[in-house]
């Protein structure tokens, strides 16, 4: 029994237990994240990251992340996150994240994430949406 309850307060504290989710903006599940696995609606996986690595889901590396800097597979600029700012290549804005709402440019929810680390709804935003 005192192992059930460490092993139930390790996944409550890591957040392991908690779903991971992404919605668009009119509240349809879009996708799922688990672990380094991103999967479209309907439970496919759509792709994987590896450290800075991002791949699609046939394993083709599709881009990387350098701190604050997204490239595409070819290493060019896409984006750059600033703050709760997401920008393209040209640095305009093209989105925002605030909470676990996902914005657009001019400011039209997108998206919303349940259980998503940062990091998880970016690459979502970028690569899969």
């Amino acid at each position: 029994m005192k192992k059930i309850f460490i092993l139930a307060t390790m996944l409550l504290t890591f957040g392991l237990a908690k779903a991971q989710y992404m919605y668009d903006g009119s509240g349809r599940q879009i996708g799922k994240v688990s672990g380094d696995y991103f999967y479209d609606g309907s439970g496919r996986q759509i792709g994987k990251t590896s450290g800075d690595y991002i791949y699609d889901g046939s394993g083709r590396q599709i881009g990387k992340t350098s701190g604050d800097y997204i490239y595409d597979g070819s290493g060019r600029q896409i984006g750059k996150v600033s703050g709760d700012y997401l920008y393209d290549g040209s640095g305009r804005q093209i989105g925002k994240i605030s909470g676990d709402y996902l914005y657009d440019g001019s400011g039209r929810q997108i998206g919303k994430a349940s259980g998503l680390r940062r990091r998880q709804v970016i690459l979502f935003f970028y690569f899969y949406m």
